[in-house]
């Protein structure tokens, strides 16, 4: 497959202009191979990802997480990142995490003229609890503040990744509960809602099967072998 028409699909998925304007997506590193038969999917791009493609012959890593500078070892194979275009578009990081969650449909807020909002709503009744025991299925080691000892929820705000300094505005439109990752301790204390901590890593990794559906019927897909860096 050409590489431009990789670039095509995935542009067409999540265009780049959804992105914010400090990010850094789209091709990070072309080669002079156009021709893509083996595509390295990972969430994010370290030596070891690059060796682990390297090794098996790939002539593209696909990654959600960018390079904002890419070292001269990487310069022999292409790379290409989908970043907050990916969390804005349509189908893509918040909404992956949603449907395996199970929940069907969600709504967006406050949505810009420019882009679509990063975060999603969906709309629930169920204790905290029962719902800690649902977001446990993609994150064993889930944490949570409830600085008001809330029991019940019925309204609750998504944001895959880092997304904390998104709780004012779940909390302005609604939200009893919020769904993030990288949670810091003076924004817990502060936080006037329940919110849940899932993990930054595993609460996007869901996403490269996004990548896979695209392209799988074109390339051969392989999976990096990444996990998150914390040891629990």
């Amino acid at each position: 497959m050409n590489r431009a028409e990789i670039y095509a699909i995935l542009d067409n998925f999540a265009p780049q202009e959804l992105a914010e304007k400090w990010d850094c997506v789209g091709a990070l590193v072309e080669t002079s191979k156009t021709e893509i038969k083996k595509v390295m999917l990972a969430l994010t791009i370290t030596d070891d990802v690059v060796k682990q493609a390297q090794q098996q012959e790939c002539d593209m890593i696909l990654s959600h997480h960018p390079l904002f500078f890419v070292p001269f070892d990487y310069k022999d194979i292409n790379i290409f990142s989908a970043h907050t275009n990916l969390d804005r578009t349509q189908g893509g990081t918040t909404d992956t995490l949603i449907a395996d969650l199970g929940y069907k449909g969600y709504t967006m807020l406050n949505e810009q003229e420019t882009a679509p909002p990063f975060l999603r709503y969906v709309d629930t009744k169920t204790t905290v609890k029962d719902f800690a025991k649902i977001l446990q299925k993609v994150s064993p080691n889930l944490r949570y503040v409830n600085n008001f000892e809330v029991e019940k929820i019925e309204k609750i705000a998504f944001c895959a990744g880092s997304g904390s300094e998104f709780i004012k505005e779940a909390h302005d439109n609604g939200a009893d509960a919020f769904v993030t990752g990288d949670l810091k301790f003076h924004t817990a204390l502060d936080s006037p809602i329940v919110t849940f901590d899932i993990g930054h890593f595993e609460s996007e990794v869901l996403v490269l099967k996004v990548f896979e559906n695209l392209l799988k019927d074109r390339v051969e897909i392989v999976y990096a072998e990444e996990n998150s860096p914390f040891i629990y």
